[in-house]
């Protein structure tokens, strides 16, 4: 890690040039021609820019068992994408490379950086929990196999790792949700847990079963050795007044992965940004989200990217996706060495009145307003509502709380506020009322957002709700829940 900060972009211009040499015998590679590729500024001119529509027909060969064509390793595994709650599921090649160099390797170096600065730590002298994905790995009989990224990673893990892991990997691949939780929390509550990894909304639910079954206050008094918790998938500050209750006293440390790769990790503990990890076998592009929509071609490395600004990122991987779109958008908060924030996602945001909202904002807010009126939020969504002839445009907003707010009124007042201090676009469109009116807040019922992805089978893993929408897809399927 020392090496590609102190030559960040040494490293990812020989990141691109390995992974180029790399792939130049695959079909991909020939067709661009990879082996004439010199430079940035060559690769950039003549590989366009790829969603995974672009990909798939690339993709769905090497599923069937074809060898070369996007990546010259054998790639047997395909990570089933959990990012959203749409109905249509991705499969994101795996290969060796990226499992060992990326997945793996950003794990090991999580951990690194905590010992680094808890040198008393005993989290090696207990277990672990690691909160997988409900979905086991299936074969397809052609040899391709795929599931959860959770699960192609944890059935995959050295044997010696057993040892410090809760409970047993049939447990934690099982595929019925509510079952699992119940047999991971009987399994577990004996154990000596000293640390726990998972997505905060998934691993909450588990923590809630334990102190069900044991009558415990919190979880110190289950495992009073818990010191840790790495946690990813969604923004933790809208959960963080939960877990200070549930398990006071604990370390959190926070990691940006998805199914396509590992590329963050929270530098320091109690510093909400990421370092980007350049040496994982990604080359990154960026997208300043301000031409995202106009002019997407034009993407720039990371030697011109400017603070406080917020990008779209383009990746090119050691598992064959190249100048793939990510669909996550960062802003940087420091260029030495690179560290950044997660924004949100190029489609999750609202902009139905020029206020352009992202879920940055909309998480921040939502912690001030609960901490304004003594309030715990457990699940929210947002969508525009349109002008009509009885009330101006607004934002509708569908909140669960922990507990419930005595004035809503005030709650919705705070949040307004906060909005309005965190985005001067909301604040601009907000005046008088003209453009965009009060939000409108609908409390939802305990469990609301629980049964609504359990219809849509959309349990554990690093299936999430999406926090923003643009249309009102999300919040018309989720009125008939509250």
């Amino acid at each position: 890690m020392e090496l590609f900060i102190k030559y960040p972009l040494d490293v990812q211009e020989d990141c691109l040039k390995t992974m180029l040499y790399q792939a130049k015998t695959t079909e991909w590679g020939k067709k661009f021609d990879y082996s004439s590729i010199g430079t940035y500024a060559s690769f950039k001119a003549r590989v366009p820019l790829q969603t995974y529509d672009s990909l798939k027909p690339w993709i769905t060969r090497m599923l069937k068992g074809e060898r070369s064509v996007l990546w010259p390793s054998e790639i047997k595994w395909f990570a089933k994408s959990s990012g959203t709650t749409e109905d249509k599921s991705k499969l994101i090649p795996v290969s060796v490379e990226s499992l060992r160099e990326c997945h793996y390797k950003g794990g090991k170096d999580m951990l690194s950086l905590y010992c680094n600065q808890k040198e008393n730590t005993r989290v090696f002298t207990g277990k672990t929990i690691m909160m997988g994905g409900s979905s086991q790995i299936v074969e397809d009989g052609k040899g391709a196999q795929f599931g959860d990224l959770s699960a192609i990673l944890i059935d995959n893990l050295p044997f010696w790792v057993d040892r410090y892991r809760a409970p047993g990997k049939e447990i934690v691949l099982m595929d019925n949700w509510e079952e699992k939780i119940d047999r991971m929390a009987r399994g577990v509550v004996n154990e000596n847990i000293t640390s726990l990894t998972g997505v905060p909304s998934w691993t909450l639910v588990l923590f809630k079963k334990i102190l069900e079954i044991t009558g415990a206050k919190d979880l110190k008094e289950v495992w009073p050795n818990l010191e840790l918790f790495m946690h990813g998938g969604v923004k933790f500050n809208p959960y963080s007044q939960q877990f200070k209750g549930i398990a006071p006293g604990i370390n959190y440390y926070e990691t940006y992965n998805a199914s396509e790769g590992y590329f963050g990790i929270q530098y320091e503990l109690g510093v909400n940004d990421f370092l980007l990890m350049l040496d994982y076998g990604i080359f990154y592009e960026f997208i300043p989200m301000s031409q995202f929509h106009n002019d997407p071609q034009q993407t720039i490395s990371l030697n011109e990217v400017e603070l406080n600004v917020n990008y779209a990122i383009v990746i090119s991987t050691n598992a064959g996706l190249w100048r793939y779109i990510l669909g996550d958008t960062i802003s940087f908060t420091s260029k030495s060495p690179f560290r950044f924030k997660i924004t949100g996602r190029t489609k999750h945001f609202i902009n139905a009145f020029g206020e352009e909202l992202i879920i940055e904002n909309a998480d921040q807010a939502i912690q001030s307003a609960c901490e304004n009126t003594g309030t715990r939020m457990k699940e929210y969504t947002a969508a525009p509502s349109y002008l009509t002839s009885e009330r101006a445009g607004h934002h509708e907003w569908i909140i669960e709380f922990e507990e419930a707010p005595n004035d809503i009124g005030y709650f919705k007042s705070s949040l307004d506020i906060a909005l309005k201090a965190l985005n001067s676009d909301y604040e601009a469109k907000r005046q008088f009322d003209l453009v965009l009116g009060l939000p409108e807040i609908k409390v939802a019922k305990k469990g609301a957002f629980y049964n609504w992805m359990r219809d849509k089978q959309k349990l554990g893993g690093q299936h999430k709700v999406p926090r923003l929408c643009n249309d009102r897809r999300y919040v018309e399927e989720l009125i008939p829940y509250i």
